[in-house]
């Protein structure tokens, strides 16, 4: 859907739809080139946009892609609804604290070191937010208010390790 919404912008090619999506919203985690370009083609099977034709450039041939009416629908609708604000009741956290307890394993101490994964992380996002503009500043704020749950989840947690151990255990 990004990459739709990015088309409803102005006809595109690939690789500039590439480089808008990792600026916005790839940072640290960079779209890879034929994600992009699967992506458009499935956007084309679908009628949601429109291959051009081959343009020539300084490397291979490129194609502009148009978002159709049916693509601006769909971006409109996805804009419109909300995301479901029910959070996942079963987290990798989660599950490896069970698991650890289960199997006889320290959870304690996978609690302490991912807390000190979770630090070293807001570290890093309250620098980027301190250097960056306001994109990277919002970003950084929402990585950082999830960070901020996760951590009163492990100390919670960590605070109930023994009574949850029991209650795995029967």
């Amino acid at each position: 859907m990004a990459l739709l919404g990015l088309l409803d912008r102005e006809p595109s090619h690939g690789y500039d739809l590439k480089r808008d999506y990792d600026a916005y919203f790839g940072r640290g985690r960079p779209l890879p080139f034929g994600q992009v370009y699967a992506t458009l083609a499935r956007l084309a099977r679908d009628g949601k946009a429109i291959a051009g034709e081959a343009e020539p450039g300084a490397g291979p041939d490129r194609k502009r892609y148009t978002i159709t009416e049916t693509g601006k629908s769909e971006v409109e609708m996805w804009l419109a609804e909300p995301i479901p604000p029910e959070p996942h009741l079963q987290t990798d956290l989660f599950v490896k604290v069970v698991l650890s307890l289960m199997l006889g394993r320290p959870a304690e101490e996978y609690l302490d070191i991912q807390r000190a994964a979770h630090l070293r992380r807001m570290r890093e996002l309250t620098e980027l937010k301190q250097r960056g503009n306001l994109v990277d500043a919002l970003l950084a704020d929402h990585g950082l208010f999830h960070l901020e749950a996760d951590l009163r989840w492990i100390d919670l947690t960590a605070a109930r390790l023994t009574a949850l151990a029991k209650e795995v255990a029967s």
